[in-house]
């Protein structure tokens, strides 16, 4: 699970790819007008506060395509070959910018339409400021995808139940939460996790969270999969 930022990936060069995507892709948008549209490989903008990246990252990707109705409504499209390695993760993300003992509260709410084909994960993606720490909160999962890392044992926090795994992906330590069972909608209590990694495990200090992302961690796709954010909605204090 290498760094899906936009200036901590290697580019590679996926342009007769997103070619064919802008075709293909812009079809497979919702029936009513999406605001924004991309097909491009760091397509990005700025809805409702937030911010929505197509983020096509890994080697040997095909063709992807996002549209947004709003900040928190939106979707992809994403042909991807059925090879291994993760090719995208197009996201949603919320800026926080405060300290974990500074937080009152870290929370969001997730409904989701995902295939039932594929090799793919929905998660959450929470970074530090400097990028030390990546805490991913898998809510559901699809063939043969697993996170980095060995077993830490199982949790229950934040309103659900999870298996956690902790590891490195060479840039920065990786703590992934996989939950126990697929879900398409519900509501995550973050904090209480961000301290029991500081408080609990000592596996980090007081880190200064900056990015809460939400979206599809992408390794295959072919034919063409849907992947659809009826609502996705992050707050804190």
């Amino acid at each position: 699970m290498a760094s899906r930022t936009l200036s901590r990936v290697t580019k590679a060069l996926l342009a007769p790819a997103l070619a064919l995507g802008a075709t293909i892709g812009l079809a497979s948008a919702p029936a009513s007008a999406a605001v924004w549209n991309s097909c491009d490989q760091w397509g990005q903008t700025n809805l409702n506060g937030y911010t929505l990246y197509n983020n096509i990252w890994g080697g040997g990707a095909g063709s992807q395509c996002i549209w947004a109705n709003s900040g928190t409504n939106w979707g992809v499209w994403a042909n991807h070959p059925n090879t291994g390695g993760i090719k995208s993760y197009p996201n949603q993300t919320k800026a926080i910018n405060k300290s974990i003992t500074s937080l009152g509260s870290l929370s969001s709410s997730y409904n989701v339409s995902v295939p039932s084909s594929g090799a793919y994960n929905t998660s959450y993606d929470i970074w530090d400021t400097d990028h030390d720490y990546e805490i991913m909160l898998w809510v559901n999962k699809t063939g043969a995808v697993g996170p980095i890392g060995t077993s830490q044992g199982s949790v229950s926090l934040g309103g659900h139940s999870w298996n956690v795994f902790k590891g490195t992906n060479g840039a920065n330590e990786v703590f992934s939460f996989i939950r126990t069972s697929n879900s398409s909608s519900g509501n995550v209590n973050i904090l209480p996790i961000l301290k029991w990694i500081k408080d609990t495990k000592k596996w980090m200090g007081n880190e200064t969270i900056g990015d809460v992302q939400f979206g599809y961690e992408v390794t295959s796709s072919s034919g063409g999969l849907n992947f659809t954010t009826n609502n996705l909605t992050v707050s804190s204090s």
